[in-house]
Formats: structure tokens, C-alpha cells, sequence
């Protein structure tokens, strides 16, 4: 069995999920974690409390380890590992709200994450088979 093929096995699928959702929580924290008060105008209304370069930061910072996982063959661990982390991150930072609708922030992190993670992840494997990257056979 090739280093390829072995890759690709359950448990190193599952390891890179890990590895990725716990990725995916540290910059949530780092990006998002750290400001919880929202933003008063003058005339009461209320904005935030995160900014749209945060938000923007996080979501760049998790390409890298989305498109590095998917063109080494781990496109599941990619898409499952960074929604969960995402995901746990986000119930973990809004689920003290009286209201009770951080669930519905929570499902569209979860929904929107994974929707976002499963393209990026299939147009960089797609890319990486265009220009002889790592196949799905392995080399005789």
C-alpha cells in the first residue's frame, strides 16, 4: 500500500478531522473570541460584536488548512473537521444568550460552514488533479 492509499484510511481521516476542527476553534478564539460587546450608534442602534475584518480574517486564515488537507485526498476531514470546529465554537461562544436564538446563528455556521468548506475543499482538489498533484492510483 502506498503512502497515498494509507492516507486515506478511516483513521487518518478521522485524525485530520480532529486536527482540523481543533484548528478551526483556535481561530474562531483568536478572531472572534475575544470581543463580546456590541457596538451603540448615537441613535441606539446596536452593531456587532464582530467586525467585518474579523470575520474576514478567520475565514481566510482557515483556507489554508482546508485546501492543504483536500489536496492531500482528506476532502471529508476538510468539510466535517472545520464545520465541527466551527460549529462547536460557535455554541460554546453565544449559548449564553437569554433570547435563545443563538441556535439559528449556530445552524447557519454549521450549514453555511459546510456548504463553504465543501466547495474550497472540491475546487482545490480539482485544481491540484489538473496539474499532476497527488492522484487518486497509485504509481507503478
Amino acid at each position: 500500500m502506498t503512502d497515498e492509499l494509507r492516507k486515506r484510511t478511516p483513521l487518518h481521516q478521522a485524525l485530520a478531522a480532529v486536527l482540523l476542527a481543533l484548528i478551526a476553534g483556535a481561530a474562531w478564539a483568536a478572531w472572534l473570541g475575544w470581543d463580546q460587546h456590541r457596538d451603540v450608534s448615537a441613535d441606539g442602534t446596536e452593531t456587532g460584536p464582530y467586525e467585518a475584518w474579523q470575520v474576514l480574517g478567520l475565514v481566510v486564515t482557515l483556507l489554508l488548512p482546508v485546501i492543504w488537507a483536500a489536496t492531500r485526498h482528506y476532502v471529508p476531514a476538510a468539510v466535517l473537521g472545520t464545520t465541527a470546529g466551527l460549529t462547536i465554537a460557535a455554541y460554546v461562544d453565544w449559548s449564553d444568550d437569554a433570547s435563545g436564538l443563538y441556535g439559528v446563528g449556530v445552524l447557519m455556521v454549521m450549514l453555511g460552514s459546510a456548504a463553504a468548506t465543501a466547495v474550497v475543499a472540491g475546487l482545490a482538489q480539482a485544481a491540484t488533479r489538473g496539474r499532476g498533484g497527488p492522484r487518486d492510483h497509485a504509481t507503478v
